[in-house]
């Protein structure tokens, strides 16, 4: 195998998501590029880490899988940090535990890294539904709500300013330039659905070493599951206010110039397009049409709402957050 190692980092936390682990680890090991090692990092979960310990205990060489407790506080970000601390590889990527990869889906990130410059890679997320299809109201801006790629997007292999965390690369030494992923912003299991940890580490990154490239190369893809719960309206609204307390902390972190860039963007011309294209499906008696029109206003009015209590909350000093460093692993 040639090129860089690449270690895989999968955080789980439930033992209701069994068999979506497996399955997400059996995609890893059915890689055209194979991984170095695949982590299993489960979070404050002793019963589910020591199933896994037993179901992997047998990892022949080639397909290794080791499972390790969070070694931080509960919540996603430490997860990863403990992951990261006991890679092994020269690149460290990450898969949701509800999520498979395509057979390239290594072999397109380790491309991209022959370029020193390269930090970051990250790839396209598809959801699958639960129902068997996409809800007709739910509009596809608005698909980073189920952790998927969404309209707006470039595509191909490009630029960006941050990449998505389900489905992303980081070259080892991003972390020493610029530390782990700052705990108390991301997710911590099925509390609010908070996020943008993996924005603030880009910007951070980007800070530190202002010669890095991040890319997004849309043929490293990965399938998410979407369980039923998240294709109702109730799930869309508390997910867009929990993005909204998310983003005021990315703001309070980086500075709003930066933390809210490119979802400027997104806001004046990625979701005007989106409402117009609803309205006139409306017009026109498609299904859907008006509805993904609304959900996006009702998206952006939750957001903004969001945003604004948590820049108040973050002025007062009621949430916080920490940069921690991480110590990678010596290699073997």
């Amino acid at each position: 195998m040639s090129g860089p190692g690449i270690s895989v980092v999968i955080c789980a936390y439930t033992e209701d998501r069994w068999e979506d682990i497996l399955a997400a680890v059996s995609s890893v090991r059915a890689q055209s590029r194979p991984a170095l090692e695949t982590l299993l990092v489960v979070d404050h979960n002793e019963t589910l880490r020591e199933r896994l310990a037993k179901e992997y205990k047998d990892s022949s060489e080639g397909s290794v899988v080791r499972v390790l407790a969070n070694a931080g506080p509960r919540g996603l970000s430490a997860g990863r940090n403990t992951g990261i601390a006991a890679a092994r590889g020269e690149i460290v990527a990450f898969l949701d535990d509800d999520a498979v990869a395509e057979r390239d889906w290594l072999r397109h990130f380790a491309g991209a890294y022959a370029d020193e410059r390269v930090m970051a890679v990250g790839g396209r997320t598809v959801p699958v539904w639960a129902s068997g299809r996409r809800p007709d109201w739910f509009p596809e801006e608005f698909d980073w709500v189920v952790g998927c790629t969404y309209r707006g997007l470039p595509r191909g292999l490009v630029r960006v300013r941050n990449v998505l965390g389900g489905n992303a690369s980081f070259r080892r030494s991003a972390f020493d330039a610029a530390g782990g992923f700052a705990t108390g912003i991301g997710r911590d299991g099925d509390k609010r659905p908070l996020g943008c940890e993996e924005t603030e580490l880009c910007i951070r990154l980007s800070r530190a070493r202002p010669d890095a490239v991040l890319l997004i190369d849309d043929r490293a893809v990965i399938h998410h599951r979407v369980p039923e719960i998240r294709e109702h309206f109730r799930y869309f609204r508390t997910r867009t206010y929990a993005e909204g307390l998310s983003k005021a902390l990315v703001a309070r972190s980086v500075g709003a110039e930066k933390g809210l860039e490119s979802e400027r963007r997104y806001a004046t011309r990625v979701l005007p397009a989106g409402a117009a294209r609803g309205l006139r499906d409306a017009l026109l008696a498609r299904p859907g049409g008006a509805g993904r029109a609304g959900a996006i206003v009702a998206g952006v009015l939750t957001a903004a709402g969001g945003y604004v209590v948590g820049s108040v909350r973050a002025r007062r000093g009621g949430t916080t957050f920490r940069v921690p460093e991480v110590e990678v692993a010596a290699r073997e």
